[in-house]
């Protein structure tokens, strides 16, 4: 039988994806709280590593296309985070490649006898997507595989009003942020730094954790609620619009199939006040403006 123990913080956790957003603040987030870090990276001397390594990660290279530069990443790490290593090729996602990956994964961090894996995925409604056909058969996978599995899955970023809004979605652009939800209806968020928090009361108490999959969410302000918060916060004028059918198909059908499906309902469902018992610092949105939200979103608008 497996014992449930904490992560040793002698014994580096491996983060995958640490050069990437979730990755990034995770792996920062362990440091703070004591843990070694070791950051696996495809390119030592990219600026995210660079900037990882200054802040007190260990950097190994690997690549999860290449399942033979893993072993020395894994070996010794007590416990492995790790988040969709998400493939596209020349016609959009490749759901086979990313499911390839993450067995890859996974199958190394078995083979180095880890026990424990906290991957992020994404989150769920009643109507699966493309998108989330991948990372479905990596949880399925993970469970197979790995003593003591934790599934997050994250709805939408508060970190996605800093996009520039150039590809006609998100961020804001000329006072307008852009997209397919209905103006009036809530819509989940969460920011970077409680799905963090998650990964590390995971690797602090497995016992609690293993075995379960949490859908994360720390808000859910409709989308006009939402642009009036960062208009307070910001002192930019900023309005919503909801982009039309023909524009979410022009984007691309993936897009379009979102669009269609959550008009049909098939909405996120994480149960926030469930979670912010569990995480009681769980951020609002007006709270991450608060934080650092705002200053970033001024400091976008004033490159563009």
């Amino acid at each position: 039988m497996t014992t449930a123990t904490p992560a040793d913080p002698g014994s580096p956790i491996l983060v995958t994806g640490a050069t990437g957003k979730q990755g990034g603040v995770t792996a920062r987030r362990l440091l703070a709280g004591g843990w070694q870090v070791r950051a696996l990276v495809r390119d030592l001397t990219a600026p995210a590593a660079a900037a990882l390594a200054a802040a007190g990660a260990r950097l190994v290279r690997g690549d999860l296309d290449d399942p033979a530069s893993l072993p020395p990443a894994f070996d010794g790490a007590a416990a492995v985070f790790g988040i969709p290593p998400v493939a596209f090729g020349p016609a959009g996602l490749e759901t086979d490649r990313e499911a390839a990956r993450g067995r890859a994964l996974i199958d190394a961090a078995a083979a180095a006898g880890i026990e424990q894996v906290v991957f992020s995925t994404i989150a769920s409604t009643s109507a699966a997507s493309r998108g989330s056909e991948g990372k479905a058969l990596i949880e399925e996978y993970l469970r197979d595989h790995i003593a003591l599995p934790t599934v997050l899955r994250p709805v939408r970023f508060m970190t996605n009003y800093l996009g520039l809004g150039g590809i006609g979605i998100d961020g804001i652009s000329h006072g307008v942020h852009r997209h397919l939800f209905p103006p009036h209806e809530p819509m989940q968020i969460i920011a970077l730094e409680d799905i963090a928090e998650f990964a590390a009361l995971a690797f602090a108490d497995p016992a609690r954790f293993a075995g379960r999959t949490l859908e994360l969410a720390g808000d859910e302000p409709t989308p006009v609620e939402a642009a009036a918060a960062i208009t307070e916060a910001t002192g930019i004028p900023t309005r919503y619009e909801q982009i039309t059918d023909a524009e979410a198909a022009a984007l691309g059908h993936e897009i379009a199939d979102t669009k269609k499906r959550w008009e049909a309902g098939h909405r996120w469902h994480a149960d926030i006040e469930a979670l912010r018992v569990i995480h009681p610092g769980l951020r609002t949105l007006a709270d991450w403006l608060t934080e650092s939200g705002a200053a970033a979103i001024r400091a976008c608008l004033a490159t563009t």
